[in-house]
């Protein structure tokens, strides 16, 4: 039996083969996907946007396509759906990058390329939603946070899972199960 694919996009600086990419190799998955490092972190948004459409479109427009994003991986997924129609494969989304965010304890905050339009997208019903699709996201990230991350969810449709007491890091853990229960069993 041929291996099965997963399109992986990690957070902002990830690797492919380390961290949740090689939690999916361990499950007998191929990973390959796009890394927000090196050049491609040099390209202008857009430009990744349209890198990760065109491989969605070429590669993984099917059904029983596999998508596994995280953090800022997840940002660039749902900026990319939102220019395609609903995709059709099945979509992991952990700790996504919904919009800004800040930390005043710790004096940070992000504020990404384009960060009011998912969410004008999504309550405005212009988002096209991933036929099937989920999130998980921690009680207390301050990145992916649990408020925007559940605002948009709930507005297009997309079942949110927040973890009690869980941070930006859901731990290898949590993500494990989630994966043993959301990965096709035939390729495990």
């Amino acid at each position: 039996m041929p291996q099965k694919t997963v399109y992986y996009l990690p957070g902002f600086g990830g690797k492919l083969e380390t961290g949740l990419g090689e939690g999916l190799t361990s499950r007998g998955f191929s990973v390959v996907g796009r890394e927000t490092r090196d050049e491609f972190k040099e390209l202008p948004f857009q430009t990744k946007i349209d890198a990760v459409a065109s491989d969605l479109l070429e590669h993984f427009w099917r059904d029983d396509a596999l998508v596994v994003v995280n953090s800022f991986g997840g940002y660039m997924f749902l900026h990319a759906q939102a220019q395609l129609p609903p995709y059709p494969g099945k979509v992991l989304l952990l700790s996504p990058i919904v919009g800004d965010f800040q930390n005043e304890a710790l004096r940070v905050g992000f504020v990404p390329p384009r960060a009011e339009v998912l969410l004008e997208l999504a309550q405005t019903g212009r988002y096209p939603c991933p036929l099937q699709a989920q999130i998980h996201v921690g009680s207390e990230d301050w990145q992916s946070h649990p408020t925007n991350v559940t605002a948009f969810g709930n507005a297009v449709g997309i079942p949110v899972e927040v973890v009690p007491d869980g941070g930006h890091m859901l731990g290898k853990a949590y993500v494990g199960g989630v994966l043993d229960h959301w990965l096709p069993i035939e390729a495990q």
